[in-house]
């Protein structure tokens, strides 16, 4: 199939563009680069001896992407494409607003102008808000977040659900992300956050390679074992290998689905650290913030939907997540840094 995948150039979308490649599908790339970089292209295409179409494209650009559209005849759109960092979020509620929801938006009006009538939606746990009770399933309710990006992904949920209900045509899959880590195990694409990163696995890295002094753990005093927050960390292929499994969906035509991406584990900050000091034989240097806005204190998976209905489950351990990850850090200490001189 031909796919256009939004947010291509970027940590889940250039693995999941690698992974469809390998299964013989057509990915075209639509990225407008503010949180990416050109060189993973190149990155792609040593990894599977080719180079997918790229269209550099602000998604809200309704003209230039309809010229795509037009021009590429897609049957499926993986959509990606949005600003993900919960911390900016709550500084920046309106950015995140206008980007995110805004895009789609444009997304889904010239997707019914070219008659694609498939989605594949990039979700997040994020939109179960502050969980009252844990495995998180897919009948929990969704209201609302515990922030401002995952508000915009619950309003972008509910406007795919709508759509999906006005036309009967439209298969439309969300998937509920839970924390995506590790990189691919060639160690040429991984996580490469602008800035200072506000997710955890990177930070963690810096600090091995020696970018950053130490690690902030937000927060020591919340309600668990060791009292750091406890996520259900994936490893960015499996979620990748998620994106596959859900275009059985696509292709049976089932209207509208919902599935959880996760392992079903949860491990909290601390044992996260501890994971990767072993994996790796190091020895990160942390020190204990303040808690972080918007953090929620547990925050886990029940997959099983996807397991019965998709026959995915995710197959890598928090070692496997621990090495890989450091392994791209290692090869790549500024990211891809170089490749933008």
């Amino acid at each position: 199939m031909k796919i256009c995948v939004t947010g291509g150039m970027g940590y889940i979308g250039s693995h999941t563009v690698i992974e469809l490649i390998k299964k013989g599908h057509e990915p075209v790339i639509v990225d407008n680069l503010v949180n990416s970089n050109p060189e993973v292209l190149n990155r792609i295409k040593k990894i599977v001896k080719v180079k997918p179409k790229f269209y550099e494209i602000d998604l809200r650009d309704e003209k230039k992407l309809d010229k795509c559209f037009q021009k590429e005849k897609f049957d499926v759109v993986i959509h990606f494409a949005g600003l993900k960092s919960v911390g900016e979020s709550v500084k920046k509620p309106k950015l995140y607003y206008d980007n995110n929801i805004g895009s789609s938006k444009v997304l889904l009006k010239v997707m019914k102008k070219h008659k694609v009538r498939n989605i594949i939606f990039s979700s997040s746990a994020t939109v179960y808000g502050v969980p009252k009770h844990v495995p998180l399933r897919e009948t929990d309710p969704v209201g609302k977040a515990a922030n401002p990006y995952g508000q915009t992904k619950i309003e972008i949920e509910k406007i795919l659900m709508k759509v999906a209900k006005e036309d009967k045509k439209m298969n439309v899959v969300l998937l509920r992300y839970f924390n995506p880590v590790g990189a691919h195990e060639s160690g040429l694409i991984g996580e490469d956050p602008n800035g200072i990163p506000n997710n955890l696995m990177p930070y963690i890295t810096q600090v091995a390679v020696g970018r950053r002094k130490e690690l902030t753990i937000f927060g020591n005093n919340y309600p668990t074992k060791d009292g750091t927050c406890i996520r259900d960390y994936i490893h960015v292929v499996d979620l990748a290998m998620g994106h596959l499994a859900a275009l059985k969906a696509i292709k049976k035509k089932w209207g509208l689905k919902i599935y959880n991406l996760g392992t079903g584990k949860g491990t909290s900050v601390l044992e996260l650290v501890k994971a990767f000091n072993r994996a790796n034989k190091l020895k990160i240097k942390f020190v204990y913030g303040p808690r972080r806005p918007g953090d929620v204190v547990k925050n886990y998976a029940n997959a099983s939907k996807a397991y019965k209905e998709l026959n995915w489950k995710a197959t890598h351990s928090i070692v496997d997540m621990c090495r890989d990850s450091y392994n791209w850090q290692k090869k790549n200490p500024t990211g891809y840094q170089k490749a933008k001189k």
